[in-house]
């Protein structure tokens, strides 16, 4: 039994949880937004976020197209970066499906253990902010803008089950209700190296994915993966096509201010 005079202890405030934001190569070099909005995010959902300076590509380019030499040291070095951290969360799909599911591949004995124990904590953006991190509510949210449709990128789909999370965020913080494609899980034709080796096959499956995007009548497409947003919104504009093209992590900031994407500055 407490003394009379014992001074009540204050409830210990949780830690806020440590995230490093993987920015991604596309992000960096081609949508910086995603990026930045990705961190008021994050922040939003109660995390400190850090963007460790020493990260690098993830190794993708040179694994996919079988240089698994070239590849292992830049999964060494992403390994380090990122393993202070209690969590890595990923704009991409693509990336997070690299660093969760061909990593450990990639190594044996303890750098595999590392590689695990890494892809155990690494996490898709929009994965991460219904399964760990959930945003706060928005009372009032009222649908607003143009008609949208999603793209569903195919790493994140089959690598790592990404489809009904991006939609309950932009149901839940943007009132938003996805006009769905009449095949959403269908390709749009970037496959990273794919849509250069294969162009002509690329840009057909591009196009079949504009076409049922129109044929929604949405006016905006949005998706969680730069590679395929970069095609789509490329093959866009080159049919000169009524349809804005951007990444999900800008509409759930709050940020769909700028040019979408492919379109000048």
């Amino acid at each position: 039994m407490e003394p009379a005079n014992a001074v009540p202890q204050r409830p210990r405030r949780q830690r806020k949880l440590q995230v490093a934001l993987f920015v991604t190569c596309l992000a960096d070099l081609f949508r910086p937004s995603v990026a930045f909005a990705s961190i008021r995010l994050l922040k939003r959902a109660g995390c400190r976020v850090a963007v460790p300076a020493a990260q690098t590509c993830c190794g993708q380019p040179a694994y996919n197209s079988g240089e698994i030499a070239a590849a292992v040291p830049v999964a060494r070095a992403v390994i380090e970066t990122f393993e202070p951290y209690d969590y890595v969360v990923i704009p991409s799909g693509s990336c997070s499906g690299m660093l969760q599911q061909h990593y450990p591949a990639l190594f044996e004995g303890e750098w595999r253990q590392r590689a695990l124990a890494l892809a155990a904590k690494t996490w898709e953006l929009t994965h991460f902010l219904t399964e760990v991190a959930p945003l706060p509510a928005v009372t009032g949210v009222a649908a607003a803008g143009p008609g949208v449709t999603y793209h569903d990128g195919c790493a994140g789909l089959r690598e790592l089950g990404i489809k009904a999370q991006p939609r309950q965020l932009l149901r839940e913080q943007c009132g938003l209700q996805i006009s769905e494609l009449s095949r959403p899980e269908v390709c749009c034709g970037f496959g990273g190296t794919f849509c250069a080796k294969m162009p002509g096959i690329s840009a057909k499956m591009v196009d079949d994915k504009l076409d049922d995007a129109l044929a929604t009548g949405a006016e905006l497409l949005v998706g969680g993966d730069l590679g395929c947003l970069l095609n789509i919104a490329g093959r866009a504009r080159r049919r000169q096509l009524p349809l804005e093209v951007r990444h999900i992590a800008e509409l759930l900031a709050g940020d769909p201010r700028g040019p979408a994407i492919g379109e000048p500055g």
